[in-house]
């Protein structure tokens, strides 16, 4: 509980604009003042009263003291003082359209080959299905993921459920980007890829989750047939040299420019049942998944990533 005397210099402090001059006698004017209100009852020659008033004054005197150096060190400072030229941020070329790879880009998929991917049972060459410029999820052979592992990075990656897309829930147009791909627990970190398009489901496990940790801010989809886009900035989670955690992971992200991860933190992977957890890794591939539901297969292109 607040005691009465930082209550009312609070109050000061928050309604009044001072000077460092000014800060100390006004706050006795106003404490005087406020504490008989407050009490309804006189305070002369309330000793306890003063007791504490003079330590909140003793504070506040110290405050005008700081403000007051920072004041004329301001006033004798110059521009240059506050002004950095190192380290010099590289020089990056952006695309030229949406969704192109900038100048540092990591192509992983750009409608040629499967080359930058391998399936996740065998580490074989990708298997997935390539055709018109565009790989489409090969249920038969399961996930695949990068050769490359990655720790924090920006990911761009566009998805297409079909047009005759059938099923309903979680049985229609299910996939999923795991940011980072794990061989044990739930395999990763789940990105969910969804048909929620007028299609109806748990909403940390509808498109744009991170699988029932956390629930998009907003349905941003488009219908089936038109292609989709999500955009990510991806922190790993780090760990100490004994296995402990040092810090969670976070992740943002955009679909089709709509923002629906804000900064998320992460409490571990993101297990179909049960809750997460973390266990130490380091930098890890990214992997697309092979649902089993039954629902027609998603394609995916123009996939690339900047590591940070």
């Amino acid at each position: 509980m607040i005691t009465l005397h930082k209550y009312l210099l609070q109050k000061y402090l928050h309604s009044h604009s001072f000077s460092p001059s000014t800060l100390f006698p006004n706050c006795i004017i106003y404490y005087f003042s406020k504490l008989k209100t407050q009490t309804g009852k006189t305070i002369i020659n309330k000793q306890s009263h003063m007791k504490h008033f003079s330590r909140a004054l003793i504070t506040a005197f110290i405050m005008a003291g700081l403000i007051s150096k920072a004041t004329a060190q301001q006033q004798t400072m110059k521009p240059e003082e506050t002004e950095f030229y190192s380290p010099v941020p590289p020089v990056v070329t952006p695309g030229t359209t949406v969704g192109q790879a900038p100048s540092d880009a990591i192509i992983l998929f750009d409608g040629k080959n499967l080359d930058e991917w391998v399936n996740v049972k065998d580490s074989m060459p990708a298997s997935w299905i390539l055709a018109d410029s565009v790989m489409t999820v090969n249920k038969a052979t399961g996930d695949i993921q990068t050769k490359k592992s990655f720790s924090s990075y920006q990911l761009h990656i566009e998805y297409r459920i079909p047009a005759n897309i059938t099923g309903n829930g979680q049985a229609r147009g299910n996939s999923g980007i795991f940011l980072a791909s794990l061989p044990w627990g739930a395999g990763g970190y789940e990105l969910q890829v969804l048909d929620n398009y007028n299609n109806k489901t748990y909403t940390n496990g509808q498109v744009g989750s991170m699988y029932k940790q956390g629930a998009p801010l907003a349905n941003a989809c488009r219908p089936p047939g038109e292609w989709q886009s999500y955009d990510v900035i991806w922190t790993a989670p780090e760990f100490n040299s004994n296995g402990g955690l040092k810090s969670l992971a976070r992740v943002t992200v955009l679909h089709n420019g709509v923002l629906v991860q804000n900064n998320t933190t992460l409490l571990g992977d993101t297990p179909y049942i049960g809750y997460p957890s973390y266990h130490k890794h380091g930098p890890a591939p990214i992997k697309l998944q092979a649902h089993g539901d039954k629902s027609e297969p998603i394609s995916y292109r123009n996939i690339w990533v900047r590591p940070l």
